[in-house]
């Protein structure tokens, strides 16, 4: 509901927890003055009870922003593995280079694949940061660098082959990505050293 307007801000005040707790106070006072318990000052007391209401009510509040949650940040970044794989279908590398894609892209399909694997990589944040960052810049960018560096080594020959340096960024992003893999796979072998000890202590031995 809009604020910014004075009537949007006095609408705002009236919906308040401060006015409805004032005002059921404010009616506690007119209870009183019904009764004649208020007397003459019966105004001081409905106005002195409605302030107080408002004073201990819970100040009101802006709703937290509903960011999306690990789940839905991997759904959309199994859509842009999928845009990525067909962007590397699409360009010619030497077999060995090849060769390291396939074996990471694989792995990286391993990781995002809907299921329990997926699931316990929604529990780590840093993981998951992890391959959007392999997915989104460090693979194209490595792939793109080298279709455009090839290039100008045909126009100039004899510089370095480009296709060692793809080879060396493919095997680190390889290597970090295990580094995940096995990461996850530690966790999971810690709960279930954890429910081992549990159901030992849990059975006295």
């Amino acid at each position: 509901m809009a604020t910014s307007s004075p009537a949007g801000r006095i609408l705002a005040y009236l919906e308040s927890a401060k006015n409805l707790t004032g005002s059921a106070c404010g009616l506690a006072g007119l209870a009183l003055t019904f009764t004649g318990l208020a007397g003459a000052y019966w105004p001081v007391v409905v106005a002195g009870l409605y302030g107080a209401g408002a004073l201990i009510a819970p100040p009101s509040r802006p709703s937290v922003p509903g960011f999306p949650d690990a789940s839905s940040r991997l759904e959309a970044l199994r859509a842009d593995f999928t845009l990525l794989r067909e962007y590397l279908d699409e360009v010619d590398l030497p077999p060995a280079a090849a060769g390291r894609l396939v074996e990471l892209t694989g792995l990286l399909e391993g990781l995002l694949a809907p299921g329990w694997v997926s699931e316990a990589l929604a529990a780590d944040p840093e993981g998951v940061h992890a391959l959007s960052r392999a997915v989104h810049q460090d693979i194209p960018e490595s792939v793109d660098t080298f279709v455009r560096t090839r290039w100008w080594t045909r126009m100039t020959p004899g510089s370095e082959p480009p296709e060692r340096h793809l080879e060396r960024q493919l095997e680190l992003l390889h290597r970090e990505a295990e580094q995940l893999a096995t990461g996850l796979r530690e966790a999971e072998a810690r709960r279930q050293q954890t429910h081992t000890r549990y159901l030992e202590d849990r059975g006295g031995h």
